[in-house]
């Protein structure tokens, strides 16, 4: 069950413990953040007594956070919810602190000198039906509130969508033609029932394997495969739907990260949209993701794929990710360009010294082997990924800010 923790003024000797015990590769313990206003998905294999282990009053467990430095803003939060762990031998520290005691060492010079954090984070989102139309502030608006921006991306793992659940759509945007006056109607007739707002936009089926961009101040209502979301270090939203499958979404939702005096400006809260992004005529065209062989990262028995990629805003690569496969009895070398974070999908193996594999069912507090840091350190140096079991052993990992020199564009999975 759950290690003891150790506290920040003791983390130094145990970090340089535990980067010698995995060459620089941590372990890291499940994060799991339940969510009031949602309906978990049971797909990423909490046990099914565990669903509310926090509390009814608390909401369903719907997301696993991985490599997280990034709180959850949620209402009657833990102080450590939505902080990742790492693990070593019975105890564990917050990965929050050994960023800030191993700096560089960790997450790279580069994002040390510029960040001063690990800043992004991703996740594994899962519900059983669709969420509410909502976007994510920009960096403008959310700093108003003392917060980051979160431009996102999303992948749909096969390994954790047998099922579609209920609505394996999500829609995007607005219609293009769509005004900021229909809008403002959707916000005026919020107390009415269900006020409209889908109207205003275009679902797009999800397809196992594939993946979009959701940037900043882009409007979109998740459908209900379980997603995996490479993201900027931030919980800031907004939603603009009041009515989900015959549930309230109340107006706090709407206005969480709103300053106090715009609450019920409802020029300013439209005024938060990236209204050109939104309303794009080509939005599929320069969002939706395919996945792209890297060939120079790939050789027999083994594949890396990237799954998220191109610039995400700004002509700045703010995350990206990939999707590596090695075969059963194969093993490669991986030597990257910056940190990552590790998730297990399929299989099971050794990566480095460290043993990893899928579990089936974790219970709430439980530490399984499938989740590992990858320290700047160690992708610099290299590590061996072997797989030990009789089946693929797959793995996600996300890396951070401007790590890569060379990243395909959006699209260019048509050139394959």
């Amino acid at each position: 069950m759950s290690s003891k923790i150790v506290t920040k003024d003791n983390v130094a000797k145990i970090l340089d413990r535990a980067m010698d015990a995995g060459d620089g590769l941590l372990s890291l313990t499940p994060n799991w953040v339940p969510r009031s206003f949602m309906q978990p998905g049971k797909r990423i294999k909490l046990a099914p007594t565990d669903w509310y282990a926090l509390g009814l009053n608390r909401g369903g467990i719907d997301e696993r956070w991985f490599g997280s430095a990034t709180e959850a803003a949620n209402d009657g939060r833990a102080d450590d919810e939505g902080l990742s762990y790492v693990k070593l031998n019975g105890e564990r520290f917050l990965l929050r602190d050994a960023v800030a005691e191993g700096k560089g060492q960790v997450v790279g010079d580069l994002i040390w000198e510029k960040h001063k954090r690990w800043p992004v984070y991703s996740k594994f989102f899962d519900n059983a039906g669709p969420i509410a139309h909502h976007m994510h502030q920009q960096p403008q608006h959310a700093a108003l509130t003392g917060q980051d921006g979160k431009p996102e991306a999303y992948y749909f793992p096969p390994q954790l969508n047998a099922a579609e659940n209920h609505f394996d759509y999500t829609f995007m945007g607005l219609e293009p033609g769509t005004t900021k006056a229909d809008v403002r109607k959707c916000l005026e007739n919020w107390n009415k029932g269900d006020n409209g707002i889908l109207d205003l936009s275009k679902a797009y089926r999800l397809k196992r394997g594939t993946g979009w961009f959701v940037r900043a101040g882009v409007l979109h209502a998740p459908g209900s495969l379980c997603t995996y979301e490479p993201q900027w270090g931030s919980d800031v939203f907004g939603m603009f739907q009041s009515l989900v499958e015959g549930r309230e979404v109340g107006w706090d939702l709407l206005v969480k990260d709103v300053p106090q005096d715009k609450k019920y400006d409802l020029d300013y809260i439209i005024e938060q949209l990236d209204w050109e992004r939104n309303v794009d005529p080509y939005f599929k065209e320069h969002n939706y993701l395919e996945p792209i062989i890297d060939k120079e990262r790939s050789g027999d028995g083994y594949y890396d794929k990237w799954i998220t990629y191109g610039i995400v805003v700004d002509g700045v690569q703010l995350f990206s990710a990939k999707e590596l496969t090695v075969l059963p009895g194969r093993k490669c070398t991986v030597q990257d360009p910056g940190a990552s974070c590790w998730i297990t999908v399929q299989g099971c193996g050794k990566i480095g010294k460290l043993n990893v594999e899928t579990p089936v069912m974790i219970h709430y507090g439980e530490e399984p082997n499938d989740e590992l840091f990858i320290t700047a350190e160690a992708a610099k140096n290299g590590f061996v990924v072997e797989n030990t079991g009789s089946e693929p052993l797959v793995s996600l990992r996300y890396f951070g800010p401007e790590t890569h020199k060379n990243l395909p564009n959006v699209g260019d999975y048509k050139k394959q």
